[in-house]
């Protein structure tokens, strides 16, 4: 395959005729991935506030899409417990769950595979040990993965060695497994993927906004620092995108 097939490979309106015909894994009712990685045994988890009790965020969408902007500036102060749990809710919070169907959340997927998962490199969030977190969407937890001293170098780095990244209170990165979405799309998955990944990016945009926070989309980041950061394997899961968040200056 060429750079120019791969560049279109996503604009190619033969692939849904191919999708159409292909016998996928959804089609032979073979079970689909799991939805959400485990917490490993014995990690500490940290429970957030549950979204039926969260108090922040109400600002009226219209304020919230007329400040939107790419903010690359961010104060000293922490986020609070409150406030990342509204973040991830927003981008990932679930709504329900069904076997061969997906699950609904606060964000749309393609066929409802959702194909992602949420890593936080926290640095500076009340209540919330620096480290490397990964967010649990059925229990709506945080699974610490591990503490990390140089954490803000590493940030940094991972980010394509964007400065702004490590001065963050807390920095996104979602992995993606393509498998989930492949189960359904085959050959289509990564469009679909490619697709998903915005929605996801643009609901934190639209949170941090609401409670004073700023975040900025990085796309320009090291993959193999991202993925060891986050404890990805580079294959069969891996980092997609990054974002760091913090009060806005």
């Amino acid at each position: 395959m060429t750079d120019m097939d791969t560049a279109y490979r996503f604009l190619r309106a033969d692939d849904w005729q191919a999708w159409r015909a292909m016998e996928t894994d959804q089609r032979r009712r073979v079970p689909p991935p799991p939805m959400a990685l485990p917490c490993p045994d014995g990690a500490t988890r940290v429970a957030l506030v549950p979204p039926d009790a969260l108090t922040v965020g109400s600002v009226s969408l219209i304020d919230v899409l007329r400040r939107r902007r790419s903010r690359r500036a961010y104060a000293e102060a922490p986020l609070s417990l409150e406030e990342l749990s509204f973040l991830l809710w927003a981008t990932q919070g679930l709504h329900a769950e069904r076997a061969m169907e997906g699950s609904l959340r606060t964000v749309p997927s393609g066929g409802a595979r959702h194909p992602f998962e949420t890593y936080l490199a926290v640095q500076r969030v009340t209540g919330v040990a620096p480290g490397i977190y990964r967010y649990l969407p059925r229990e709506h937890q945080l699974c610490l993965l591990r503490s990390q001293d140089d954490l803000a170098d590493a940030v940094t780095a991972a980010c394509g060695g964007q400065g702004f990244c490590g001065q963050a209170a807390v920095t996104f990165f979602w992995t993606a497994i393509p498998a989930r979405t492949a189960w359904r799309y085959a050959i289509v998955a990564p469009k679909i993927i490619a697709q998903d990944s915005g929605h996801l990016c643009q609901n934190l945009y639209l949170a941090a906004e609401a409670i004073g926070a700023g975040t900025c989309a990085i796309g320009a980041y090291d993959q193999r620092l991202a993925d060891a950061l986050v404890g990805a394997d580079g294959r069969n899961e891996f980092v997609i995108y990054a974002a760091p968040v913090g009060k806005i200056v």
